[in-house]
């Protein structure tokens, strides 16, 4: 599965080059090639976002981002684990002090 920010970075790398080739075709002065490299390259920047933006659905990501039943059975089992060597650890002590 393709994700989001590839297609981001693909567009603004390929807005990056097309910007420069038409910079390079149509300038005047030097500080053209950086305004319309930039330019079309921001352009093609905010496009892909906009695009991606219709076409992401958030609510699905936001489950995958974060499991949260997984998450909380994993930190049960390890509050549990800590729990039950703390009490080991208390015999211990106890019976080296006595």
């Amino acid at each position: 599965m393709l994700r989001s920010e590839n297609f981001i970075y693909f567009f603004t790398v390929s807005g990056f080059f097309i910007g420069l080739i038409f910079s390079i075709l149509n300038f005047s002065a030097p500080e053209d090639i950086l305004i319309y490299t930039v330019t079309v390259t921001f352009f093609f920047y905010i496009f892909i976002h906009i695009a991606v933006m219709n076409f992401v659905d958030i609510k699905r990501f936001k489950v995958g981002l974060f499991n949260k039943k997984e998450h909380e059975d994993v930190n049960e089992y390890f509050i549990t684990e800590l729990d039950a060597r703390e009490k080991v650890m208390d015999n211990l002590l106890s019976d080296l002090e006595k």
